[in-house]
């Protein structure tokens, strides 16, 4: 007759390896609530073979204004040559069609109005709206003989890191993708403490996620990569 159970020894703690335990994960868990921002609001501009930074900065165009004034700021600091927006269609009422144009407009009347500025719309997509962006970007400066060789983007607090990976999937590996990211006037540093600020980091937390393991889009340069749907379903 076959065996059905068999007798195994088994280690459980005890009342002080419970407490080590406990006080282990606490100082994971503290540790990590501390490094959550700093992780997602990632500053790491781009560096040129040659050593220097890029020459273009693309803003991200549904920036408050907060953000765009701290976007002059970072323009004049960088030693850009170029600002590029980027975004989708305002579906609000607004004198502007779209957030790259609402940017673009701000900008040249708040201190970057003597440089090129170039205010570059995606239209509505099924696609993530980010990734829209930076596919309507690239296929701008490709048509247009901009080099877009090394560039920084500019976002909001946590949003950077997912920008950043949204940016590089949609230029590929020979381009150097640099990300910078705004002071957001929550305290996202001490997220627990405000609900605003813990909702924003866990949102992005979550699509940061769901980016690196279900975001799939199509080929470079197919309609799929723009329009998130195969051209026979249309």
């Amino acid at each position: 007759m076959p065996v059905l159970f068999r007798r195994r020894q088994v280690w459980l703690p005890t009342a002080w390896g419970l407490l080590v335990l406990g006080a282990a994960a606490a100082a994971i868990a503290i540790w990590l609530a501390q490094s959550a921002n700093a992780f997602l609001a990632l500053d790491e501009p781009a560096v040129m073979p040659d050593g220097r930074g890029a020459r273009v900065l693309v803003i991200e165009g549904w920036l408050d204004e907060d953000d765009l004034e701290q976007a002059v700021q970072i323009f004049r600091r960088g030693h850009y040559e170029r600002v590029i927006t980027s975004g989708g269609p305002i579906e609000s009422f607004s004198p502007f069609a779209s957030f790259a144009e609402r940017a673009a407009d701000y900008l040249r009347h708040h201190g970057l109005g003597d440089v090129p500025l170039d205010a570059v719309p995606s239209p509505r997509t099924a696609q993530d709206r980010t990734f829209a962006s930076a596919v309507w970007v690239r296929d701008w400066a490709s048509k247009n003989g901009v080099s877009m060789d090394a560039f920084d983007v500019l976002t909001h607090d946590v949003h950077a890191r997912r920008t950043r990976l949204l940016y590089r999937m949609a230029f590929g590996p020979a381009v150097q993708v640099g990300v910078l990211s705004t002071t957001s006037t929550e305290d996202t540093k001490r997220w627990w403490t405000n609900s605003q600020a813990f909702k924003s980091l866990l949102g992005e937390a979550v699509s940061l996620s769901w980016t690196k393991c279900c975001f799939w889009p199509g080929p470079p340069g197919s309609h799929e990569e723009r329009w998130a749907v195969p051209k026979a379903a249309q």
